[in-house]
């Protein structure tokens, strides 16, 4: 368990719990689910002194559930929010401006299918393909498994007690951050804003983990781009059709994840216009900066949300014009076969009459009669392909 105190100019950790309100800012109490249950007295009681009241048992057990879905929930004196976050993924710097590429995470060969979890299941997100240039190597799978995890925040006037997963890279990386003091650039320091609030350190940390799945948005295109280039492919039969249902699949729980994270933070955004007006005019200033970052905490997950309707659209035109494009092919065989089957349909009606059991048949008793009956075969034959190419009958609309 961690607890770090944060002040407008600095923040410092703090050893044990604390036993009294902060003069200036306020605590963070950060913590993993098996450190809440172990340690659950203390922290109600230390709760109960600086916060006004305990957690209760519902919030409690929805804090330590690890396949609970995102949600929001409040009460007279507190709110819970609960996000789930990648499992493998770089948060963004802790202005939130800049985001950096998720983590794969490898898993066994041949397993094409993103499994993303709305509850008890996993939810996941991809590491990036392999080019479809190389045609010469086999085909990877796609979309492989990642998973996600829950963060869960308690929101008090001047604490905020934050529920990890084991090994948390946003517990890590915000708490190096607020600690490590300004930054660095090219010699110069840069100040970095201290949270001012619970709710704003809060908001920063669900921003970084949303950032962490704007960030799989790029793979997730190149990812159903390999899909297109392998159903698109003319002269190779594609078979692997378990993995384009559960890419469908996958999409469409990553879109119920979205959902969820979409549907809390509406609530928390929903919840904090409610709040009683401040009467000074820094307070109201911070109380703004609260709503506008909620609204783009929101509309990242909206741009989440909408690219992935667009990948599923993708989906489905790449599975279409695979069939389009099959048919066509099947047609443009039976055209050909069918212009073959033409021109040889004269040459077996020669070949029909002159093999009549007739004693008199012309150019039969003659010695050059094979040599005609072979001559008009070939003229017949030249004429009819010349006609058929001229109406490209013969042609193949493949393009290599």
């Amino acid at each position: 368990m961690r607890v770090l105190h944060i002040s407008p100019l600095y923040a410092q950790p703090v050893d044990g719990l604390p036993t009294q309100a902060a003069t200036t800012g306020f605590y963070w109490v950060s913590c993993t689910r098996s450190e809440l249950e172990a340690q659950l007295p203390a922290i109600q009681t230390m709760l109960t002194r600086l916060g006004g009241s305990a957690l209760v048992d519902l919030h409690v057990s929805d804090l330590l559930n690890p396949a609970i879905p995102s949600n929001y929930d409040y009460t007279s004196v507190y709110d819970v929010l609960v996000f789930r976050r990648l499992a493998n993924a770089h948060l963004p710097p802790l202005n939130g401006n800049h985001a950096s590429p998720a983590t794969a995470v490898a898993t066994p060969a041949g397993l094409p299918a993103l499994a993303a979890g709305t509850g008890s299941a996993a939810s996941s997100a991809p590491p990036p393909s392999h080019s479809p240039a190389h045609s010469g190597q086999r085909e990877a799978p796609v979309l492989q498994r990642v998973e996600t995890q829950p963060v869960g925040f308690a929101l008090y006037d001047q604490i905020l007690l934050s529920v990890h997963p084991d090994g948390c890279f946003v517990l890590e990386n915000f708490w190096q951050r607020l600690i490590s003091g300004p930054a660095k650039t090219d010699g110069r320091q840069v100040s970095a804003k201290m949270p001012v609030e619970p709710a704003d350190l809060m908001l920063r940390m669900v921003n970084g983990m949303v950032d962490g799945y704007l960030d799989l948005r790029r793979t997730l295109t190149r990812q159903i781009d390999h899909w297109q280039m392998a159903l698109l492919k003319p002269n190779k039969r594609f078979s692997n059709w378990a993995s384009v249902l559960d890419v469908r699949l996958a999409l469409h729980q990553l879109d119920e994840i979205c959902e969820d994270q979409r549907a809390a933070v509406q609530d928390w955004t929903e919840a904090l216009e409610g709040w009683p007006p401040e009467h000074t005019p820094a307070r109201q200033h911070e109380r703004e900066l609260l709503r506008v970052r909620s609204r783009d905490v929101l509309e990242h997950i909206e741009r989440v949300t909408h690219h992935i309707h667009r990948m599923e659209q993708s989906a489905e035109t790449a599975v279409q014009m695979h069939f389009s494009a099959q048919s066509n092919r099947a047609n443009d065989i039976m055209r050909t076969l069918t212009t073959v089957t033409a021109i040889f349909l004269p040459l077996n009606l020669i070949a029909g009459i002159f093999g009549m059991n007739f004693e008199f048949i012309p150019f039969v008793h003659k010695k050059d009669g094979f040599i005609w009956a072979l001559v008009a075969m070939v003229i017949i034959t030249v004429v009819l392909v010349a006609y058929f190419w001229r109406r490209r009958y013969l042609e193949s609309e493949e393009k290599e």
